[in-house]
């Protein structure tokens, strides 16, 4: 079989990364067998349009290294890629539905469906317009044809909902779920085509999955209860001889486990839920991994790990690997937890087995930005130093900054806690050694201080947090003599003297 998969979502907003993550699976899929990856927009809701969500989406796919073989703005022999640039196709087959009975004009207004409803509640009861319920409203099954013919060239306002057969068990299968099975009196009639003359997602994704020649169909488990209906679609266009195979992939759950991940979960916590920064009309900011310094390949190595593994223990997946790996069969039935801190955790091992040079040049961007300049090798050896304690390239300032400022502050507690007794006494001694040191080498240097601090027998940690105060205004930081030689002999003395000023000698 020649592998042709699709992603299709409909821009009414930002992307989540559910839609990420199915869009991954797909392509992760299509690779793995050497077939198609193809982007459709689904945007038949015209009433949920959102202005600019497809260029997020083609941006997003494109950071994620999510790369499109065919469709939308990529083109291909199956187009148009945008369903509302297909709608003459759908009424096609909506009618040819009708023609074999499998469909039917319903002229029903929104006010007698609501006063059916409001009547169903106020029995207890949940209103479905079903097998039974069809026969009691304003329809081509209740109306002659005469009647329906009148309507329609009046220009009444219907739509074309599916017939659904009464009391068959439809058999199923996918993928994920394995074997199921589904009784049609339990379904209801959908709407196959609105009155504004474009499909619902029922009809336009069957007849356009069916002449695009999808092979598998990988959605979100929100599709899964219209399988059903979407098994019979197949059946009534004469089509199940070519149907796809369908595979229907776990919820992504809240840090809590229950729930679907929603935004508010990501305003709540902390953290972002679409993959690509979003603002609103309204002047509304979603956060976005690429903006908050997540690494692509890290975003995507998580978001593979979330209702899928491999087998092994094996954590850490390059594109490649997930390629060679990807099995829709080890794809989990139950939901996957979102763990915010499991993502950090996946940059932070990104970051570590880049070359630090890689990391250099991103984090001196943050310094243009600051208007400072430094050599790009003691950069890299500063970067070096301290990588290991971040997880973002944007955390490194935190963690360099004293390396090319003097302390504006110093850290009271830290402040309470070492400056006393003998210590300024002790750190105006040392300055003197520094200034008069021959080699300005983190070895040599500390053995000069340490010789001083032994055979004046001081407090080696009481002496060595003082200086380290002083060098960088806390107790933070790497090895301080390293510091030091970095920073030079004038600033540090520099910084020692201002620290016997302020804090007193």
């Amino acid at each position: 079989m020649t592998v042709r998969v699709r992603f299709a979502p409909s821009p009414t907003g930002p992307l989540h990364i559910g839609g990420v993550r199915t869009a991954l699976f797909n392509y992760l899929f299509a690779k793995k067998h050497n077939g198609t990856f193809i982007l459709r927009i689904e945007d038949t809701d015209q009433s949920r349009y959102v202005e600019g969500a497809e260029d997020y989406i083609v941006e997003s796919l494109e950071w994620c290294g999510i790369e499109i073989d065919e469709g939308y703005t990529k083109g291909g022999a199956k187009g148009p890629y945008k369903q509302s640039e297909r709608k003459d196709i759908y009424r096609e087959y909506a009618e040819q539905l009708i023609n074999n009975g499998m469909a039917y004009y319903a002229f029903d207004t929104q006010e007698a469906i609501a006063e059916r409803r409001n009547t169903y509640e106020s029995e207890g009861k949940t209103f479905t317009y079903n097998q039974e319920e069809r026969k009691k409203m304003t329809n081509s099954l209740t109306l002659s044809k005469d009647i329906v013919k009148e309507k329609i060239e009046n220009g009444e306002p219907y739509v074309i909902r599916f017939k659904m057969p009464e009391g068959r068990i439809v058999e199923m299968h996918d993928i994920v779920r394995g074997s199921m099975k589904v009784n049609t009196n339990t379904l209801d009639d959908k709407v196959l085509f609105k009155s504004d003359g474009l499909p619902t997602y029922h009809l336009a994704n069957i007849v356009d999955d069916h002449l695009m020649e999808i092979s598998h169909v990988i959605r979100g488990e929100e599709w899964l209860p219209s399988l059903a209906l979407h098994y019979l679609l197949y059946e009534a266009l004469g089509w199940q001889a070519n149907q796809p195979e369908f595979a229907h992939l776990p919820l992504l759950l809240k840090p809590t486990g229950k729930g679907k991940l929603s935004k508010r979960d990501g305003e709540k916590m902390g953290f972002p839920v679409f993959p690509l920064k979003w603002q609103d009309k309204e002047g509304g900011v979603a956060a976005g991994y690429r903006e908050d310094g997540y690494f692509h390949e890290a975003f995507i190595n998580m978001l593979a790990l979330l209702g899928w593994n491999p087998g092994t223990e094996q954590e850490i997946l390059s594109k490649t690997e997930l390629i060679e790996l990807f099995d829709l069969n080890k794809v989990q039935k139950a939901g996957a937890r979102f763990d915010p801190e499991k993502a950090k955790w996946f940059n932070h091992q990104y970051l570590q087995s880049k070359p630090v040079e890689e990391i250099t040049k991103a984090f001196s961007k943050i310094l243009d930005e600051k208007r400072i300049s430094c050599d790009f090798n003691m950069l890299t050896e500063i970067v070096a130093m301290v990588r290991e304690r971040v997880n973002f390239v944007h955390e490194l300032w935190e963690q360099t900054y004293f390396f090319f400022q003097n302390p504006e502050s110093y850290d009271a507690k830290v402040v309470k806690k070492r400056w006393k007794n003998k210590v300024p006494e002790a750190i105006a001694n040392i300055k003197e050694i520094l200034a008069e040191a021959d080699n300005w080498h983190a070895g040599d240097l500390k053995q000069k201080v340490s010789d001083y601090i032994n055979q004046n027998e001081l407090g080696f940690g009481a002496v060595m947090n003082g200086l380290r105060l002083s060098i960088v205004g806390g107790a933070k930081g790497p090895d301080l003599f390293k510091i030091i030689e970095i920073i030079g002999r004038d600033r540090t003395l520099e910084r020692i003297e201002l620290a016997l000023e302020k804090l007193g000698n």
